[in-house]
């Protein structure tokens, strides 16, 4: 196996994966953790090493990590803040964890950091749970994994295993972490995916006993106020294992997962939060449906999905991508064309070549950047 993943290295691809985390600074799509299979095994992804993608090249390096290293796991939950990227949670061979950790993404050296926090009590341990990102403060929302009953009845000290939907809010300015008192909230959801967009988070789909929903909840960051979104328009179906991500101050996309029939999903829908209207989205990926798979916001709105799974991972564990999909959400500014045009025809055109030195110093810069034989 070891083999195997030094010939991969030396390709310079990121291997196939689901459960892992990605987040993206600067251009740069950071790829780290989850599992793949091999043979009839899941395996965990090495923890010491994390995958850069260039969205403006189209290349893919990886960097060794050190430091306080995190065990090697899926299902952890990542989310990027002021360049570090911090993750929490995870399940690794020893089941799940609580513990949280961060590195710096700016500074090249990829230095892993675990942090024990000053106050608080951290949650339990958990996977396959979801962050809002608001006022410099990483606030953690469901997941699974187990309790005393005595956090429930004082009088029982038996262990449980579920979901939960619970809030907890981790400050890395002061390491500390705290439990807000919140407003009747929803259902326990299993594999329901969050997005937050300004003060408010936002809950969509997931399974609920033996159904999956489509349903949208928001969670007032501020006020810890939940409140319900109905539907002024046609819903997506019913799903878990997908991604929920913002393209703008008032819009969600929701792409792919696992349908009520267990069904992997290639559909993108877009919801409109001032008018609570739901429109599907056409994009060219209707022929790869993921689940398990992240998303990230991008440059000028694109949303950047990588890997997960296009089987039913509960029955057949093998269809793991390594495939990056970019998805255009909106018209690109006139720079953005200029620059992929060159990008796409300077090498088949001697002319356009010829005329690069004529470009304006920000756009060659730009080229530069994808690569491209400049003078």
């Amino acid at each position: 196996m070891d083999e195997e993943f030094e010939r991969h290295c030396s390709e310079l691809v990121a291997r196939e994966r689901s459960g892992h985390t990605a987040v993206v600074e600067s251009s740069l799509l950071y790829v780290w953790g989850g599992y793949m299979s091999i043979a009839e095994d899941e395996v965990f992804l090495p923890s010491d090493e994390i995958w850069v993608y260039d969205l403006e090249g189209g290349t893919w390096r990886v960097f060794h990590m050190e430091g306080e290293v995190p065990p090697s796991m899926s299902g952890t939950c990542g989310s990027s803040l002021d360049g570090h990227l911090y993750i929490f949670g995870g399940c690794d061979d020893n089941g799940q964890t609580n513990q949280i950790y961060c590195v710096d993404l700016t500074d090249g050296k990829y230095t892993w950091r675990k942090i024990m926090h000053e106050f608080g009590s951290a949650p339990s341990p958990r996977d396959k749970l979801s962050c809002w990102v608001h006022g410099g403060r990483l606030i953690y929302f469901g997941g699974y994994g187990h309790k005393l009953l005595t956090d429930v009845d004082s009088r029982n000290r038996n262990v449980f295993w579920g979901w939960n939907n619970e809030v907890h809010v981790f400050d890395p300015a002061q390491s500390t972490w705290s439990e807000p008192k919140i407003q009747v909230g929803p259902l326990v959801w299993d594999s329901s995916r969050c997005q937050s967009s300004g003060c408010l988070g936002y809950v969509c789909g997931g399974r609920v006993m033996e159904t999956r929903t489509s349903d949208i909840h928001c969670l007032n960051l501020e006020s810890w106020a939940w409140s319900e979104i109905v539907p002024d328009s046609s819903i997506p179906v019913g799903r878990s294992w997908h991604t929920l991500t913002a393209v703008s101050d008032t819009a969600l996309f929701l792409f792919g997962g696992l349908s009520v029939d267990c069904k992997p999903m290639s559909d993108g829908w877009l919801l409109d939060t001032e008018t609570k209207k739901w429109t599907e989205f056409e994009h060219p990926f209707k022929n790869k449906p993921r689940l398990w798979h992240t998303a990230c916001p991008g440059k000028d709105s694109d949303v950047i999905v990588f890997g997960g799974s296009c089987d039913y991972i509960l029955l057949v564990d093998t269809g793991h991508c390594n495939d990056a999909l970019v998805f255009q959400m909106q018209p690109y500014p006139l720079f953005r064309i200029c620059e992929d045009y060159i990008a796409k025809d300077v090498r088949n055109s001697e002319k356009l070549r010829n005329q690069l030195p004529l470009l304006p110093p920000k756009l060659q810069k730009a080229c530069n950047i994808k690569h491209l034989l400049l003078p």
